[in-house]
């Protein structure tokens, strides 16, 4: 599909990344920190005009405020430390985790004394049972944009993040605004008025309905309480974060082209007519950027390379979804991360397969499916997110996943590739899910990618030799699983079946132990594990 190979953009950016094997003179926490690739964010600023210029170090200050909310939902005071943690490495480790418990091991604390995470991090109180918040009977309880809290007389209240974020939110809004202000065109300005409006008001539908309008804006800017990752309790609560944005106009052009299709690709499911009736938004858009600023949520433990928002259904439902793909950081994982685990497990016959054009495409149509199947179950449960509550996020991810490899099958049965070779997308996707299962298998993607993984495996997709513990992906059968996965899931999301959601994500959303094996593996080989940032002001030249 894309013939212009992007693979020496960032060789400079990209020498202070390492995959030598693991020093044993470094201290077990100095280890830990380098398994995250340092990497600069940057891009070509001379496709800016100087107003979008002038704009950059607003957005970046209401980013960097959407880090400090984030700190607070996650933790709590960023500078205020465990009085165990000492060391400076584990000080970098703990800035990287947004806390002390580490996000691609299970979270599991590195900081002596600090206990388990809580599963409602800080948006309920630590001594809330789940019984004690059915039985609160305020209705705003489940909202995505409140916090709960316990008054002096022990009784829970719930608090809009309006309220309770109000001074940073106040601040960030203001900033928001004056960049409205630089904003030249016209989709960007209003969008960045109303996104102003609703970081104050905790109204976030103007703003999103506006934003999937935009279409010629050089510049592009997430900003808000958005993901629910962060709330293993419930599932309801969102998380603070941002992504200052650069498009990439001509990559941009080259992908818009498979919006159009996509009410095609839902007819097109492996379901039953009657799991298939929602018709995908007509104004859904693909873009590519490069990203130069990360905050909050994205930005905690493994990092986003695509996004795919607004979440709200009633948006997906009327428009579908814009799905950014994070050119930069995606070729960074690419090269630095997915290149050396696939040749540390892969059948060196299939190396040849692993190509980022195929890579990029897995992202994109991962991102594309979060916006096809189902958003409104089919027997009056409500909303699939409502109806699966802290089982939705695994099985939504694992549901793009699967069904974003899907979809490009059927685009190739359709003709939309040209000299398209379905093994570089299905031996790049098993390599991807080596680098993404070293996220760990808490959260909510690595729940996912252990459900792929596992169910792939189970049914033939790949075999593992024994005697070399290499991997080799059979052509049919894979394409087989692909299908037969992605209707299990949008079965399980079209009845709202929480309980076959949850035991489904439990059997299947471990790591195994001969899998465990493969991964010490690549760990020893000193491969990064993910990235880390140098993002900011100074970092573009500005």
């Amino acid at each position: 599909m894309f013939k212009k190979s992007i693979f020496m953009l960032m060789v400079v950016a990209l020498a202070a990344c390492s995959t030598k094997p693991v020093s044993q003179d470094k201290s077990p926490m100095q280890q830990k920190v380098d398994e995250y690739a340092k990497f600069t964010l940057t891009t070509d600023l001379t496709k800016l005009t100087p107003k979008e210029k002038e704009m950059l170090p607003l957005l970046i200050q209401a980013a960097e405020i959407m880090d400090e909310l984030y700190w607070q939902q996650a933790w709590g005071d960023k500078n205020v430390h465990p009085d165990s943690l000492t060391d400076s490495a584990a000080i970098a480790f703990f800035n990287i985790n947004y806390g002390p418990w580490d996000r691609l091991d299970g979270n599991k604390p590195f900081v002596a004394g600090v206990g388990e995470k809580p599963a409602g991090a800080n948006f309920y109180p630590a001594d809330m049972t789940k019984e004690e918040f059915e039985a609160l009977a305020d209705p705003k309880k489940t909202d995505n944009y409140t916090v709960i809290v316990r008054k002096e007389d022990k009784s829970l209240e719930v608090i809009p993040y309006s309220v309770y974020y109000g001074e940073k939110l106040k601040k960030a809004s203001e900033l928001v605004l004056k960049a409205s202000e630089l904003a030249e065109d016209p989709g960007l300005k209003s969008y960045l008025k109303l996104r102003a409006e609703a970081l104050l008001s905790n109204d976030y539908y103007p703003s999103d309905n506006v934003w999937m309008d935009m279409k010629d804006n050089g510049i592009d800017f997430v900003i808000g309480p958005i993901e629910n990752y962060e709330d293993q309790l419930f599932g309801y609560k969102t998380s603070f974060e941002s992504f200052v944005l650069v498009k990439d106009k001509e990559w941009s052009q080259k992908v818009l082209h498979f919006a159009a299709l996509f009410p095609a690709l839902q007819k097109s499911l492996p379901v039953d007519d009657k799991y298939k009736t929602e018709v995908p938004g007509s104004a859904s858009d693909l873009g590519v950027y490069d990203v130069v600023y990360y905050a909050g949520d994205c930005n905690g433990g493994s990092k986003t390379i695509a996004i795919n928002l607004p979440n709200d259904p009633r948006i997906h439902r009327e428009k579908g979804t814009r799905k950014l793909q994070l050119k930069n950081a995606m070729q960074a994982k690419f090269e630095k991360i997915l290149v050396p685990i696939a040749e540390q497990v892969l059948n060196p016959e299939q190396m040849k397969h692993v190509k980022f054009d195929a890579f990029f495409e897995n992202v994109m149509f991962h991102e594309s499916a979060h916006g096809l199947g189902i958003t409104k179950t089919i027997n009056g449960k409500g909303n699939v997110r409502d109806a699966l509550k802290e089982g939705y996020t695994s099985i939504e991810e694992a549901k793009a996943d699967i069904l974003g490899l899907y979809l490009i099958t059927k685009l190739n049965e359709m003709g939309e590739f040209k000299d398209k070779d379905l093994m570089d997308n299905y031996v790049t996707f098993v390599a991807g899910i080596f680098r993404s299962v070293r996220f760990g298998a808490s959260s909510a993607h690595g729940k996912a990618n252990m459900l792929s993984f596992n169910y792939l495996g189970e049914h033939g997709a790949f075999v593992r030799d024994a005697s070399t513990g290499l991997y080799t992906v059979d052509f049919e059968k894979m394409k087989q699983a692909v299908a037969d996965l992605s209707g299990m899931i949008l079965v399980l999301q079209g009845n709202g079946d929480y309980e076959g959601t949850i035991n489904l994500v439990k059997e299947k959303g471990i790591i195994m132990p001969e899998l465990q094996k493969d991964l010490d593996k690549i760990s020893t080989a000193g491969i990064p594990r993910d990235i880390v940032f140098d993002q900011g002001l100074k970092a573009l030249g500005l």
